[in-house]
């Protein structure tokens, strides 16, 4: 049986995000167009598809890391911020993803069953969001011609 550890993640996440958005359970908030992804940008994203592949992601992220928060994905979305020096003297520090684009997809994900709340832990994905992910692999795995990966077909 094929599982979402056996398809190559971003094909995985390309596949999904088209999933979601056909069934139109994700739908883009209308805030999107003036926030940003993370403290240390300057510009919304600029992708005409953001927000399902935000949301496939975080999906595939809590299937394998769950149970998970915000805080904590906050820091996965996040980035490597160089200090305020132009020079690049200052050390690199890490910068936090948005938390509110992230808990605002978790939302949408659990309104349409794909993701629930532990209570005291985080999110977790249940047994729909798993088949999806699973489902998904199997077709992205079939998609590929790659001789090396027919064992997991």
């Amino acid at each position: 049986m094929t599982t979402l550890y056996d398809a190559p993640a971003e094909d995985l996440i390309e596949a999904v995000a088209e999933k979601l958005a056909d069934e139109s359970a994700i739908e883009e908030p209308e805030w999107l167009q003036f926030t940003t992804t993370g403290v240390d940008r300057e510009l919304p994203p600029e992708q005409e598809d953001f927000w399902v592949r935000r949301a496939a992601s975080l999906l595939r992220k809590v299937a394998i890391d769950g149970p998970v928060g915000v805080g904590s994905l906050r820091t996965e979305y996040g980035d490597a911020k160089q200090g305020s020096n132009r020079y690049r003297v200052r050390p690199r520090r890490q910068s936090e993803g948005s938390g509110n684009i992230i808990r605002t997809a978790l939302q949408q994900l659990e309104e349409a069953g794909y993701v629930d709340t532990a209570e005291g832990e985080g999110r977790v994905i249940t047994g729909e969001g798993q088949s999806l992910l699973d489902d998904t692999a199997t077709e992205v795995l079939e998609d590929l011609d790659d001789p090396a990966l027919e064992r997991y077909a």
